[in-house]
């Protein structure tokens, strides 16, 4: 591939002395005129090359990335180009993006005396998992004359990993583990009763529950004492993410499967630093990942990377298969949390038997979700006729599914409609108000 490129101002300049040469023709004194301006004109073009190809100017340029992107959260990139030759150089910078982001006007436009270095900083943001090649970095320099320019290719090929958002999980941590209440929507759930496990007796002070009083020990030391307890521990809670078709609708350019990945790792992340035991099942026509509920050190890594490698699949849920796989692997009561998503009554009504079943052997909170866009439109003003009948459609849809939430209260069954942004926060609410009502 050629490294030599004509500039705009070369056809500006070529351009004037054709015409310079049109003029001279009528006019036979500005020929000689004409040959000179020519020749100069040449002598310029051949200067500008010999400065770039004769010197050989060196532009060094290297690319600064995480080993490991986070799902649609922004990823800083930077590029440091360095000047280390005696020219002032106008340099475009081009730098080849992934194919993912489908993304080709990406340039800078830079100037750089000589010796000198500068930084760019951009940002991306992945919404599918998986691995992601960068290219080669391409630098068009030209000299103070512009009117050619020279290619320089740096090879930078590097592989970047793209996992679940490992971002969003260390936000939600400290927001939960801080009990910070007042910040986007994490809530901090008061204890009802003494559903938990007897840590110590303390020395009552003021504040505490009087109902903790331990009479018989405070009869013997003649000082107030108070039962102290503790969140009961070692629990077992699961995340079951559906990976049938119902989960590839997109929304804000991420599928309901990754939204439910997020989630999944954000609150076993948070399962994990409460003491308990996080496990993880998906599922679609067959099982996929099965990773039994555990509390060891490496168990974070292990969801991590198998929800890494798990892909949606155009079939529709088996949920006969989830029932067997639960029973089989799932021996203690535990808490299920099950990603899916429910689009009419007649689906519910399908999953229905074997979600009742589920939640006789373990306590079952099944998560789905609204339709933005549908909401969006219920919500619009009404212009025409027409618009009426699709807000009337709009807001049945709407009605519908809250009927679906309903219907599995009614049957005994945890549920959660909420829009696919605010998914892992009310995941964590959820977990935490059982925590508090010691139903787990």
């Amino acid at each position: 591939m050629r490294a030599l490129y004509l500039s705009n101002r070369f056809f500006w300049l070529f351009g004037g002395l054709v015409g310079l040469f049109a003029l001279s023709f009528p006019f036979p004194l500005l020929y000689p005129l004409a040959q000179a301006a020519f020749g100069i004109g040449l002598a310029i073009v051949a200067v500008d090359i010999a400065l770039l190809f004769g010197r050989k100017p060196k532009l060094v340029c290297s690319r600064d990335l995480n080993p490991v992107f986070s799902l649609s959260d922004p990823n800083p990139v930077s590029l440091r180009v360095h000047n280390t030759s005696a020219l002032r150089l106008r340099v475009e910078l081009v730098d080849e993006l992934p194919v993912q982001f489908q993304r080709r006007d990406f340039e800078e436009q830079l100037l750089l005396a000589p010796g000198e270095s500068t930084l760019i900083q951009y940002e991306l943001r992945p919404v599918s998992r998986g691995v992601y090649q960068f290219g080669d970095i391409l630098l068009f320099a030209a000299s103070r004359l512009g009117l050619v320019e020279r290619r320089i290719i740096c090879p930078q090929p590097q592989e970047v990993a793209v996992y679940p958002s490992i971002v969003q999980m260390k936000r939600y941590e400290l927001r939960a583990m801080r009990h910070i209440a007042h910040e986007t929507g994490i809530k901090k759930m008061r204890r009802i009763g003494h559903s938990y496990e007897f840590e110590q007796i303390k020395n009552y002070v003021q504040g505490d529950d009087y109902r903790s009083i331990n009479w018989k020990a405070s009869s013997r030391r003649n000082v107030l004492m108070v039962n102290q307890y503790e969140d009961e521990r070692s629990q077992q809670v699961y995340c079951i993410v559906d990976k049938s078709r119902v989960m590839r609708m997109p929304f804000e350019g991420l599928s309901l499967m990754d939204y439910a990945i997020n989630t999944s790792l954000a609150i076993s992340n948070i399962i994990l630093k409460k003491q308990d035991k996080a496990g993880l099942l998906t599922f679609s026509d067959v099982m996929g990942a099965t990773l039994k509920a555990e509390r060891s050190s490496g168990q974070l890594t292990h969801i991590l990377e198998a929800l890494y490698r798990e892909k949606e699949r155009p079939v529709e849920a088996n949920y006969e298969l989830l029932y067997e796989a639960v029973r089989r692997l799932v021996g203690l009561r535990s808490l299920l949390l099950l990603f899916t998503n429910f689009e009419s009554s007649y689906a519910l009504e399908r999953a229905l038997p074997l979600l009742r079943r589920l939640n006789r052997f373990h306590l079952l909170v099944v998560v789905f979700f609204e339709n933005t866009e549908i909401r969006a439109l219920a919500n619009e003003d009404v212009k025409r006729t027409a618009d009426i009948y699709r807000q009337t459609v709009a807001r049945q849809f709407l009605q519908e599914k809250k009927e679906m939430v309903y219907k599995l209260r009614q049957y005994g069954i945890q549920a959660i409609l909420t829009k696919p942004q605010d998914l892992t926060l009310n995941t964590i609410n959820k977990y935490l108000e059982l925590k508090s009502r010691g139903l787990i």
